[in-house]
């Protein structure tokens, strides 16, 4: 145990299933958990914990930003897998290098490095 404090996004998921199918096997996470009410996926030190709705509205309005020095493998892994709606890499006017997508459901991610 250590005094550093990590912080998880929680976020909507319509199915677990297709989240499950689209963070594996697209984007390379492994289930740590899975029940009728939680599903947690872990990739390296990356953390994403999901929870059933039936409001795609609620997904359409949630993100998460992901930032540290191993975004640029990630953008060359999920080009070569063709992850769908993956956008540029790209310095943006706040001056992080960044890419996006959106799973299945419509959560954004925004993986992120200083330039």
């Amino acid at each position: 145990m250590t005094d550093e404090i990590e912080v998880l996004p929680v976020l909507p998921s319509l199915s677990f299933d297709e989240t499950r199918a689209f963070y594996c096997d697209r984007l390379g996470f492994e289930v740590v958990y899975g029940s009728e009410t939680r599903l947690i996926l872990r990739r390296q030190e990356m953390e994403l914990h999901f929870w059933k709705t039936d409001r795609r509205e609620l997904c359409e309005a949630s993100s998460c930003y992901l930032r540290g020095g191993r975004v640029d493998g990630l953008f060359e892994e999920f080009s070569e897998k063709a992850v769908p709606g993956l956008s540029d890499f790209a310095v943006r006017p706040w001056n992080m290098k960044e890419f996006y997508l959106h799973d299945p459901h419509g959560t954004l991610l925004t993986f992120a490095r200083i330039p």
